[in-house]
């Protein structure tokens, strides 16, 4: 289990899924679950790029 400290009170927090504070109640600044992750833009593309694969491997597939 790892403890993350709060960026605004500095009090640790060992629940790994919060994304509010338990003490002051401020932001953790912290992604929540799959679709929060996507906000990078990196990570943007990646994701297009692997959903414009699947499709057209589908295509692919569907036209042999």
């Amino acid at each position: 289990m790892s403890d993350y400290t709060c960026p605004h009170c500095k009090k640790t927090i060992d629940d790994e899924e919060a994304v509010l504070c338990l003490y002051c109640g401020e932001s953790l600044g912290r992604n929540a679950g799959f679709m929060g992750k996507l906000r990078h833009p990196r990570h943007t593309i990646i994701t297009v790029v692997l959903i414009a694969a699947v499709l057209l491997g589908f295509v692919l597939l569907a036209v042999k």
